[in-house]
């Protein structure tokens, strides 16, 4: 069992011991990742017809699900009734917690609130509510333009290394054994682009930048919140202004 390795976040102390997806870095792609986390984009916008062209038409989307995740929206589909009316009793439930809440628990919820007001609203200043800066003669713009001829896969495992960026991902999109299957689909070296927590960790998000050296960004959103690349980013020296 690996030794536990602490790191303090103000006044929480976080486990960084190598974790599953660091191990699948080294053992199934012989990488060394610092950190890695599965992640998606949002929806390709349409490119002009002459960007696209130039890009030899590639694919925008992601694969349509497999025969067997459609087989499995099928047979969950008698069951949505019963999904919505546990959904319905949650939220009265916890409407009846919200009623029932002290002084000191309301406070915490109005601040919560206030944080989310925030953390949106710096999102769309930034113009960070979109999948990439909007430049498809930029790097980040031809890099996404080739997303999905890398892979059809809908998401993909983001590594951080100290040689750059790495993305894994299956080949075909597939409904189970995503890491099973998963090859390197795309490196980008560290001296093309970096990663970036925009927010530095002021907010917790999903969101990340995969920011090149001209400039330009992509969004990425990882799967879990205060993922392992957003806890790497903040263990980085601060870079000189």
């Amino acid at each position: 069992m690996p030794t536990p390795i602490l790191f303090r976040v103000g006044e929480e102390i976080l486990d960084v011991t190598p974790t599953s997806k660091q191990r699948v870095a080294t053992d199934r792609l012989g990488i060394q990742a610092e950190a890695g986390d599965w992640c998606w984009i949002d929806k390709i916008p349409k490119p002009p017809a002459d960007v696209l062209q130039a890009a030899g038409n590639p694919r925008l989307r992601p694969a349509m699900r497999p025969p067997l995740g459609m087989l499995g929206v099928v047979l969950g589909a008698p069951f949505i009734p019963l999904v919505m009316l546990l959904s319905l009793l949650a939220e009265a439930e916890e409407a009846v917690k919200r009623a029932l809440d002290t002084k000191e628990e309301k406070e915490q919820r109005r601040a919560k609130k206030e944080e989310d007001r925030r953390r949106d609203t710096a999102i769309a200043r930034q113009g960070l509510d979109k999948v990439f800066d909007g430049d498809w003669h930029g790097n980040a713009g031809q890099f996404l333009l080739r997303w999905y001829s890398h892979s059809t896969h809908h998401e993909r495992m983001l590594f951080a290394t100290q040689e750059g960026i790495v993305l894994a991902a299956p080949p075909q999109r597939v409904s189970v054994g995503r890491e099973r299957r998963m090859q390197i689909v795309a490196r980008i070296p560290v001296s093309d682009a970096t990663l970036v927590d925009p927010f530095s960790g002021e907010f917790e998000t999903r969101l990340l930048l995969i920011r090149f050296r001209d400039g330009s960004w992509l969004r990425v959103d990882t799967e879990e919140l205060r993922s392992e690349l957003h806890m790497h980013l903040l263990r980085q020296p601060v870079p000189d202004s």
